[in-house]
């Protein structure tokens, strides 16, 4: 567990911090990783190319396993024992778990990433682009398939430089990481398993950057979905306020939204409210993101209905705001009632911890010896949810380890090509650092 590791693993970052010669350079196979990434960028974006080019949106199941079986073919010939877990139980495609034992001296080290896009076949925006020398766009091509390709064009260069074969490795590609499927007991079983094996997460989600400036992250909030319903008594609305028709649901959800804004916000909190529908009649479809309602402006409302998501960044922080807003919905105005629901599918939260400052440490360490800018650790307001979440009660990790680029989700996403070739060598010197540090 994070508490007995987090003293060993930052006293060796200070002492390799404090330790290391300001002129210290990289290692004659720490070298030849470099070499290596640059001489096969063209394999790599080639690599890119075909997983963007093929579809695979989260609820596109066929296509998700089409680029789960591209990365098998990528892992295995590097030494990796590659599975996929089916996931039909819970509507979605599956995973990837790839293994391989090292010489059992270092950390074992999770890197996670995700075979699935938010753009599934309908969408128009379906192909890989190259725009200019650094700019490439298409689907996913930086959330997460530009991550993927950093994670493979890292170990190969590991391969080539002789010292992946000492390194302990997991790797998790889940198969709905934008979608993921319920219940998430079963959903993220494989990958909580992983956690508890390992000493080190390392995240091959999107670079994050400010200011031109590539930044660590440590962090990042948990999600989570709710949704208020609320209900009133019905009837003519000249009776509207009075003590037998009362105040009508939609005044009642009114109330309680408005209360969320003024009395829930707090430092790294947000709460977004997504959906609205109301009136003498109101309903959501089974996916629960179309509503549909009824209503005239002279019938009180009898039922209003929103939906949302509240992102936290500790699990103490989510349970004291979701206990609030349980209690700003009971405050009833006359004649209303109203409910407040919490789905069971909410991604946790990766606190800031100490264990994590010092991996960013060490990776600060490799950008130093790469002649690279310190990355600084960026707010956690500025980084979604991820898979990383499930595992952070249990091992400390660093998010951000894949490509950088722009418009993620939305057509027209794009990739900064450069950035491939130097997030795989600093992933690469990183791990293989990590895999000589005993655990």
């Amino acid at each position: 567990m994070r508490m007995n590791r987090l003293p060993v693993l930052t006293a060796i970052a200070l002492i390799a911090a404090s330790a290391a010669p300001a002129e210290a350079k990289l290692s004659a196979a720490e070298s030849r990783i470099v070499r290596t990434v640059d001489r096969e960028q063209a394999r790599t974006l080639d690599l890119l190319e075909k997983l963007v080019n093929q579809n695979s949106g989260s609820l596109n199941a066929p296509g998700v396993e089409a680029v789960g079986r591209m990365m098998r073919a990528e892992l295995e010939p590097l030494g990796f024992s590659v599975r996929w877990v089916p996931m039909t139980q819970v509507g979605r495609a599956g995973h990837i778990v790839a293994s391989r034992r090292g010489n059992g001296k270092g950390r074992k080290m999770l890197l996670i990433g995700h075979l699935d896009t938010v753009f599934e076949p309908d969408s128009p925006f379906q192909r890989f682009v190259r725009k200019d020398a650094d700019t490439a766009e298409g689907p996913g091509v930086g959330d997460d398939k530009g991550g993927m390709v950093v994670m493979v064009a890292a170990l190969r260069a590991m391969q080539a430089a002789g010292t992946l074969a000492a390194a302990d490795i997991e790797i998790v590609l889940t198969g709905d990481e934008e979608d993921a499927g319920n219940p998430v007991s079963i959903a993220r079983r494989d990958l909580i398993e992983a956690g508890k094996r390992a000493d080190v997460a390392l995240d091959f989600e999107g670079l994050s950057r400010e200011n031109g400036q590539d930044m660590g992250s440590i962090s990042r909030r948990g999600s989570g979905n709710w949704e208020v319903r609320a209900t009133g008594r019905t009837g003519h609305s000249s009776g509207v306020f009075s003590a037998s028709s009362g105040n009508g649901a939609i005044y009642e959800l009114s109330r309680i939204l408005t209360a969320f804004r003024t009395e829930l916000p707090e430092p790294n909190l947000t709460f977004n409210v997504g959906l609205v529908v109301g009136g003498a009649t109101a309903s959501l479809d089974e996916a629960g993101i179309r509503g549909t309602a009824t209503g005239k402006t002279n019938i009180i409302p009898e039922i209003a209905i929103a939906k949302g998501d509240i992102r936290a960044l500790s699990p103490d922080q989510y349970k004291r705001v979701t206990d609030r807003m349980r209690t700003i919905v009971a405050r009833h105005m006359p004649g209303t009632g109203a409910e407040i629901s919490f789905d069971e599918g909410a991604y946790p939260p990766m606190a800031p911890t100490a264990g994590g400052r010092a991996l960013l440490d060490r990776l600060n360490l490799v950008n130093r010896d790469l002649a690279l800018s310190e990355m600084a650790p960026i707010d956690p307001l500025k980084r979604g949810a991820g898979d990383i979440g499930f595992v952070a009660q249990d091992v400390d990790g660093l998010v951000g380890l894949g490509a950088a680029g722009g418009g993620s989700h939305a057509a027209g996403e794009t990739i900064d090509i450069p950035s491939l070739w130097r997030q795989a060598k600093r992933a690469a010197i990183l791990m293989t650092r990590l895999s000589r540090e005993k655990p």
